[in-house]
């Protein structure tokens, strides 16, 4: 038989204690040994296996990096070999810019072009590079001053964008 304690409210607590400590570092899953195997398995491992995983981590940021350069080229109306071109703050911006300079192009080979259209096209020409020297003097500014100027300059890029397409007949 077994022999009972007399302390038996401490034999009870320790137990509860036990249990409870035992369920806390079971929900976590990591206990000072554990972690301390953990290391001791990675300074065998990693130096084995390492340089073999070098060239797959390399081509994995390869692989992710060039997702990301689709996402902004995407993100921003260009193809991704042309994204370089519109870097910085005022990319978006700028990419738009050179989307309404074809579009003057275009207005000004239609075969229904009129002298209207044309003096308009020319006029557009000139704000675009005013638009341009704007986003790129904006880029040396403080943050609210340079997109307060963006902010001008998308404004400006929406009027002369509808404009344009209305010339287009389009919308």
């Amino acid at each position: 038989m077994a022999r009972k304690s007399r302390k038996k409210g401490h034999d009870d607590t320790a137990a509860e204690s036990s249990t409870a400590k035992g369920a806390e570092e079971h929900e976590s899953g990591l206990t000072p040994k554990r972690a301390k195997n953990a290391v001791r398995v990675a300074k065998v491992v990693i130096p084995a296996v390492g340089p073999a995983l070098i060239p797959l981590a390399v081509s994995a940021a390869s692989a992710v990096r060039d997702a990301y350069d689709r996402y902004q080229a995407r993100k921003i109306g260009v193809p991704v070999d042309q994204l370089g071109e519109y870097s910085g703050h005022g990319g978006a911006l700028l990419a738009r810019i050179a989307g309404a300079a074809e579009g003057l192009a275009e207005l000004r080979r239609t075969p229904q072009v009129t002298k209207d259209d044309v003096s308009f096209a020319d006029h557009a020409q000139g704000t675009l590079e005013q638009l341009t020297a704007s986003i790129r003097a904006a880029e040396h500014m403080p943050s609210t001053r340079r997109k307060a100027a963006h902010k001008a300059v998308s404004s400006e890029l929406d009027n002369l964008e509808s404009e344009l397409l209305r010339r287009l007949g389009v919308g």
